[in-house]
């Protein structure tokens, strides 16, 4: 999957009971968007049911209450839906290790799994966007003056956001480095690579795909 180009993907983000499933934490809500050529044409989003109360620091947090909860559908039907949406495509998500944490867990109680990769727009903004004294998605979203109506920590909105903020980014590297379609594969590598060898990295590709 990793050929892919990365203008064309699923962005997800959840709101949860807590900060890891390995202590028993559910998903509470998922909000997704596919961007297809560096557009968004799709967007998913559901509250789910966890079975359980959630504490009074999330509903203050998230905006997300228990009585929002009590209506909604339980997680095993939402993410049966979800996992549909999402098909083969790559996968983003700001902070990506929380999410895949929680797709994954929420995927393997109804025994699916999902097929593409996932990056982080967390750690590339960390190496794009060099002068932003905070990578938190609500700092990154003022930095670079990206508009949106919603509230962050609801998750469609922040996938909306985490969109716009990885389709900037894709515009920094066709504007610094004249790389117009940017493999989803290199967007892995610089989320990995030292802050001070991305331009390197992003230069000698270019010097690469200039020579084919």
């Amino acid at each position: 999957m990793a050929h892919k180009l990365a203008n064309s993907l699923v962005v997800l983000d959840f709101e949860t009971t807590g900060l890891s499933p390995d202590n028993g934490d559910r998903a509470i809500e998922i909000g997704a968007v596919r961007i297809v050529d560096g557009e968004i044409t799709e967007q998913f989003q559901s509250l789910m049911n966890p079975g359980r109360q959630v504490s009074s620091f999330i509903e203050d947090y998230t905006g997300i209450t228990n009585e929002m909860l009590a209506d909604a559908r339980p997680c095993r039907e939402v993410m049966a839906e979800f996992c549909d949406f999402i098909g083969d495509d790559n996968l983003l998500a700001h902070n990506a290790s929380f999410d895949q944490k929680f797709l994954e867990h929420e995927l393997g109680l109804i025994n699916r799994q999902y097929g593409g990769e996932f990056t982080c727009s967390l750690l590339a903004a960390r190496r794009l966007i060099t002068d932003s004294n905070s990578h938190s998605l609500g700092n990154l979203v003022k930095h670079l003056a990206l508009a949106g109506e919603g509230n962050f920590h609801r998750a469609l909105f922040d996938a909306q956001m985490t969109a716009k903020l990885w389709l900037s980014m894709l515009d920094i590297i066709n504007e610094q480095f004249h790389i117009s379609s940017v493999p989803f594969s290199l967007m892995q590598q610089i989320s990995c690579t030292p802050k001070k060898q991305v331009a390197g990295l992003l230069q000698n590709y270019n010097l690469q795909q200039c020579s084919f």
